[in-house]
């Protein structure tokens, strides 16, 4: 694992409440991406329920961190694409299952038009670093 800080107010910044605003480290950078609400099978999981879908993509998430040697403690960012704001609150649920308050990556958040297809509420894709 690498060493990583994060840095939820820098000067002159109002403090982040759900996120990081910075978060640095040296390592291997690992990106993964974007997942979408597909079991194993490429079954869609949750068509409608954006808190079951949430749950998968960040099973998703965790599968493709640990091929590449990560967890969840190496994410460094984490962007979330949804077709209606009302669903973050579902996806930090999500989140909050497998990461701790203490640990948030910095984060962005886009409200889209649609995603690749129209059961598909979010998507949210990972970048971490581990040790080298």
């Amino acid at each position: 694992m690498s060493a990583l800080t994060r840095i939820t107010a820098p000067d002159g910044v109002a403090p982040a409440a759900q996120y990081s605003h910075v978060v640095l480290g040296t390592g291997r950078f690992v990106a993964v991406s974007g997942q979408i609400a597909l079991d194993e099978d490429g079954k869609v999981v949750g068509e409608g329920d954006p808190a079951a879908q949430a749950r998968q993509v960040f099973e998703n998430l965790r599968r493709c961190l640990a091929a590449a040697g990560a967890g969840f403690d190496d994410v460094i960012k984490l962007t979330y694409f949804v077709t209606d704001t009302a669903h973050l609150p579902a996806i930090r649920e999500a989140r909050a299952a497998h990461i701790p308050d203490d640990r948030l990556p910095a984060s962005s958040a886009v409200q889209v038009a649609a995603l690749v297809r129209p059961e598909f509420l979010l998507e949210v894709e990972a970048f971490a670093v581990i040790g080298a």
